[in-house]
């Protein structure tokens, strides 16, 4: 498979590589390329083929990305070196072509508005802990582990993980994992925030389900705005947040989902269903 074409609610379609289920609001991706999960060039554009289309498909409301071919208990373990050392994925004029979306087509679409929840079994190595740094929410299984072994393979974890991490965990922790190589265990990123919860290994993708259902609960015009405004001014001043947030207010900002939000009839439609003591009725 290619690409990733529209399915049916309830429907799976299945690769030699990926796994795509849709069940109601939900699009679960699950990684499929056995022993570790090592991502190939194809693999990799397949995965970003999913997520546009659960960025584009209005009825889908968050994601969630899983393994499948985890026959070593790994999630992935990254970049596919054999392929890499045959010569994929080598562009002169770039220097890597991963495809869109960056390595599993997540760490670099900055464009997909739709939250993903990682539901994160095994090992999390190199390009895998940078794939999972995609997401949004991240629940383990017990057991799994984080590992950026880089620097001794020569390079640093630019995928993802030296743009991303000092901003969901200390600077310090982040700077130990990536000099000294060592392994984060699922309680460890849990203790610094990085992970939700740490669940049994046969619990972890009901878990992750449960998850995704309570967002799609909520507002389908509020996570939009929300990962919009978060990547524009998460990391801004607490001044330039407010002004960004009051030139939103009167339509003249640079977030078209945040204005979207403000502008929708849910805006009140939840404040008003309080008042009368109902359930609100988003209409998106």
């Amino acid at each position: 498979m290619l690409g990733v074409f529209p399915l049916g609610k309830g429907r799976m379609m299945s690769s030699a590589q990926l796994n795509v289920t849709i069940s109601g609001p939900v699009m679960e991706v699950s990684m499929n390329r056995p022993p570790v999960n090592a991502i190939n060039l194809s693999l990799s554009r397949e995965m970003f083929d999913a997520f546009r289309q659960l960025n584009e498909d209005p009825t889908l409301r968050v994601g969630i990305l899983s393994s499948a071919g985890n026959g070593k208990n790994i999630f992935s373990a990254g970049w596919d070196l054999k392929a890499f050392a045959a010569g994929e994925s080598q562009d002169a004029e770039n220097g890597f072509d991963l495809g869109p979306g960056g390595l599993g087509g997540l760490p670099e679409f900055f464009d997909l508005y739709k939250p993903v929840v990682v539901a994160l079994a095994g090992g999390a190595i190199g390009g895998g802990f940078e794939l999972a740094l995609g997401g949004d929410v991240i629940v383990c299984a017990e057991g799994a582990y984080f590992w950026l072994p880089e620097m001794k393979r020569g390079f640093l974890p630019d995928g993802g993980a030296i743009q991303k991490l000092h901003h969901r965990i200390p600077y310090n922790v982040t700077m130990d994992l990536i000099l000294t190589g060592r392994k984060m265990y699922a309680d460890e990123a849990k203790h610094w925030g990085l992970v939700r919860d740490v669940v049994p290994v046969d619990l972890l993708m009901d878990h992750a389900r449960e998850v995704a259902a309570t967002i799609a609960e909520g507002a389908s015009l509020v996570a939009p705005a929300l990962k919009e405004y978060m990547r524009k001014y998460g990391h801004a001043s607490v001044e330039a947040s407010h002004a960004a947030v009051r030139r939103a207010w009167v339509g003249k900002s640079d977030m078209p989902h945040y204005e979207r939000m403000i502008q929708s009839d849910d805006f009140t439609e939840g404040s008003v269903a309080f008042a009368e003591k109902r359930a609100p009725e988003f209409k998106g």
